[in-house]
């Protein structure tokens, strides 16, 4: 494989979404959303957790859902982001990626980007290109919620910094199997509108299915592991992350990739 050729693909990523008037108008809707997120949500429930009044029920009720610690983060903006952010990019992820090659099997231009690169390289160049967008869009929000929290305290700067770097990095390890998930689908759907339909059956289903199991067959419970996302319960709490909770999101990866390589080679293009 040539690094060159996968970095080429993927800045190809990049430009449709940054460079053309479709991406544009996906960037704007993105930073209309977390706009209406930052001053609404978060500002309110910055509010509220250092509220007097209201911080003992804050810290009981994050307390009861195993978020008692983020509860008592200085940080407070970005303790409240952590776990917005948390569980929308995933399905965040699932949008943005979802025309990964499927559209341009459709098109007839796959086979002919199979003539400038091999399979594996256009693969592992779209699946590049995706998670460079999910960094930087994951960096922009991240960097909006510091910035806000900067204008309540400027002596979190330090702290909060340290912070958001963390947050960005658990974000975007954490949107990595859903991209490599998407990658696959799109090689079993016709299009990326199916390939999100699929996606939805599979963590509906797939959970009902899973659960369904585990309550006959106490060993079924390892089920959850082919489902990217179940390492999520784990991180959100902030504390006591182990390496083997950050290692699920990267096996599920590298499996999910090698089962969509295994199939491009055998697919008809």
């Amino acid at each position: 494989m040539s690094l060159k050729r996968i970095m080429l693909l993927s800045q190809f990523e990049l430009t449709r979404l940054f460079a053309t008037k479709r991406g544009w108008l996906a960037l704007t809707a993105f930073i209309m959303v977390w706009l209406i997120i930052l001053r609404y949500p978060v500002y309110h429930a910055v509010s509220v957790l250092n509220s007097p009044e209201f911080s003992d029920i804050a810290v009981q009720i994050a307390g009861s859902v195993g978020l008692y610690s983020l509860a008592r983060w200085p940080e407070a903006e970005l303790s409240v982001y952590w776990i917005i952010a948390l569980f929308s990019f995933p399905v965040f992820t699932l949008f943005v990626s979802a025309d990964q090659t499927v559209e341009d099997s459709k098109r007839g231009t796959l086979r002919f980007l199979t003539l400038r690169a091999s399979r594996g390289e256009i693969m592992l160049g779209r699946f590049t290109g995706q998670a460079l967008i999910l960094l930087a869009l994951i960096l922009t929000s991240a960097l909006a919620a510091w910035v806000l929290m900067l204008t309540r305290d400027t002596t979190l700067a330090f702290s909060g910094l340290g912070k958001l770097i963390s947050i960005t990095a658990l974000l975007v390890l954490t949107t990595l199997p859903f991209i490599a998930l998407m990658s696959l689908l799109n090689l079993l759907a016709s299009s990326a509108r199916l390939s999100i339909i699929y996606a939805s059956l599979l963590f509906t289903i797939g959970n009902l299915l899973i659960g369904y199991l585990a309550s006959h067959i106490e060993l079924a419970d390892w089920l959850y592991y082919l489902l990217p996302g179940v390492h999520i319960s784990g991180i959100a709490p902030w504390h006591n992350i182990d390496w083997y909770t950050i290692a699920i999101p990267l096996l599920q990866s590298l499996t999910l990739l090698g089962c969509a390589y295994w199939l491009m080679k055998r697919k008809d293009l």
